[in-house]
C-alpha cells in the first residue's frame, strides 16, 4: 500500500493576487521554495494543487483522473476559449470534437498555411519599405488575421481586416485582465461570435460555398455524437478556436524577432534557410519565451499519486512555462540554445508550450503544427529576407504580464528587401 505524505502548503486565505503579481513564475517560485514540484494553495476562493515537470504533466493529461469541464474560470471562457468549446469537453465527446479539428490539420493543410503565410509576408514586406517604422507585433497580428481567414475559408475584405484583428487581439490580450480590458475582450468575443455564427448559417442555407476541407466548411457541417449539427453559436466558437490561436502566434513572432536581434550567432545559422535549423530555432523560441503560463483541470475521482492524495473535484494547475524551464529536464534552461533540439526525444510531456499529451485524443493544441509552420516562415523572413535597423527601444518583458511581450513590441525601421 502506497504511503501517504502531505503536500507542501502555501499559507494564506487566497493567493490569487500573487498569481497576478508573479504571472508565469508563480508556480516555479514556490516549487523552488518548497523544494517540491507539487504544492497546495488557495486560488479564487478554493483549494488548488499546483504542479510542474514531466511526471506531473503525464498525470495531468490522464483522462481517467482529470477533466477540463468546470476547471477554467468563467472570465477566461468569456474572453479566450469561449463557452462549450473543445477545451471544455472530456471523454468521447472531446475526442469526437477534437477529430473535427485534426481533420483539417493534415499535410495539405499545413503546406497551404505555409504558402499563405509566405504570401502575406511578401505583401507586408513590400509595404514595410514605404513606412518610416514597423511594430512587429502589430503587423504580425494583422498579417496572421489575413492568413487565418484565408486558410479557414472565411472571406474578409481589406476594410474588415483591422476590425477583425482588433477583435481577435483583444481576446488574446484580455485573458488575465481585469476591469476595462477584460470587458473589451468580452465585447470583442461577442462581436466575433455573431459574425461567424452568421457565416455558419450562410453555409448551411446555401448562401456561401467555402472550399471543402476549410474550417468554415468542415465546422459548419460537423455533426455531434448524436448526429446533430453543432449549435451555430458553438460552431462559431470552434471557428474562433482556429482563428484566435493563429493570430496569437503573433506573440511568438514578436519573440522570434527578439531572438533574431539578440542572438546574432544563432541568426547566422539560419542564413541557409535550412528547414532543420529553422525548426530548432523556433522550437527554442517556444521553449524559452513565455506564451501560455498554466492550464487547469479537476480531479474526476479520489486517487493517490506518489503518496499525494487528490480529492474528487480538486482544482489542479499544471505549470507549462515552469515545465519548459525545469532544470531536471533541460540543460541550462535559462540559456537560449536551439541546438538542444538536435537530439530531443520528442517527449509530449517535457516540452509543453501549447499543452501536453496526445494531439488526436488529448488536450494538446490541435494547431501546434500550424504554429511551427508560421514561425519557421516568419523566422526566415526576419533573418534572411530583409535588412533593417533596430532603433533604441525597451526590449525587456515582464513575467506578470499575461500574455507577456517585449515592451516596445519590437520596432524596426528602414526595411529593405534582400535579393529583390
Amino acid at each position: 500500500m502506497e504511503t501517504s505524505r502531505p503536500i507542501p502548503k502555501e499559507e494564506g486565505i487566497d493567493n490569487s493576487l500573487s498569481v497576478l503579481r508573479e504571472g508565469y513564475l508563480y508556480v516555479t517560485n514556490r516549487a523552488i521554495g518548497f523544494q517540491s514540484d507539487i504544492f497546495e494553495t488557495r486560488l479564487l476562493g478554493e483549494r488548488a494543487i499546483c504542479m510542474r515537470g514531466e511526471e506531473a504533466a503525464k498525470l495531468f493529461y490522464d483522462g481517467e483522473k482529470f477533466q477540463r469541464h468546470g476547471a477554467a474560470p468563467k472570465r477566461v471562457l468569456k474572453t479566450l476559449f469561449g463557452e462549450n468549446g473543445v477545451q471544455t469537453l472530456d471523454g468521447e465527446e472531446h475526442r469526437h470534437r477534437k477529430a473535427m479539428f485534426m481533420s483539417i490539420m493534415n499535410r495539405d493543410g499545413l503546406l497551404a498555411m505555409r504558402e499563405i503565410t509566405r504570401k502575406q509576408w511578401m505583401l507586408a514586406v513590400e509595404r514595410f519599405e514605404e513606412l518610416e517604422q514597423i511594430v512587429i507585433y502589430d503587423e504580425a497580428k494583422e498579417l496572421l488575421c489575413r492568413a487565418a481567414c484565408e486558410w479557414a475559408g472565411i472571406p474578409i475584405s481589406g476594410e474588415e481586416v483591422k476590425e477583425k484583428t482588433e477583435w481577435l487581439g483583444a481576446m488574446i490580450e484580455s485573458a488575465a485582465a481585469i476591469g476595462i480590458k477584460h470587458r473589451r475582450g468580452r465585447m470583442a468575443r461577442s462581436k466575433a461570435e455573431q459574425w461567424l455564427e452568421g457565416l455558419v448559417l450562410d453555409v448551411r442555407e446555401g448562401r456561401m460555398h467555402p472550399a471543402n476541407g476549410t474550417a468554415l466548411s468542415v465546422f459548419s457541417k460537423h455533426r455531434d455524437l448524436a448526429g446533430n449539427r453543432l449549435d451555430p453559436k458553438v460552431a462559431a466558437v470552434e471557428i474562433l478556436n482556429i482563428l484566435r490561436p493563429i493570430v496569437a502566434v503573433a506573440v511568438y513572432v514578436c519573440f522570434t524577432a527578439l531572438a533574431v536581434i539578440q542572438q546574432p550567432e544563432e541568426r547566422e545559422k539560419l542564413m541557409t534557410s535550412e528547414e532543420g535549423k529553422l525548426q530548432r530555432f523556433v522550437q527554442e523560441v517556444r521553449r524559452f519565451y513565455p506564451f501560455f503560463p498554466f492550464v487547469p483541470a479537476r480531479a474526476i475521482r479520489d486517487f493517490t499519486w506518489k503518496g499525494y492524495e487528490f480529492n474528487k473535484g480538486v482544482l489542479t494547475i499544471l505549470d507549462l512555462y515552469g515545465t519548459n524551464h525545469h532544470p531536471k529536464l533541460w540543460d541550462q534552461p535559462e540559456l537560449f540554445n536551439p541546438d538542444r533540439f538536435k537530439d530531443w526525444n520528442g517527449s509530449p510531456f517535457s516540452f509543453i508550450p501549447q499543452g501536453g499529451g496526445d494531439h488526436d485524443a488529448g488536450h494538446r493544441c490541435a494547431g501546434e503544427w500550424i504554429t511551427l509552420e508560421i514561425m519557421k516562415e516568419s523566422a526566415d523572413v526576419l533573418a534572411n529576407w530583409i535588412r533593417y535597423e533596430v532603433p533604441l527601444q525597451d526590449l525587456s518583458f515582464r513575467f506578470h504580464d499575461m500574455p507577456s511581450l517585449p515592451h516596445s513590441r519590437i520596432i524596426i525601421r528602414n526595411v529593405k528587401r534582400l535579393n529583390s
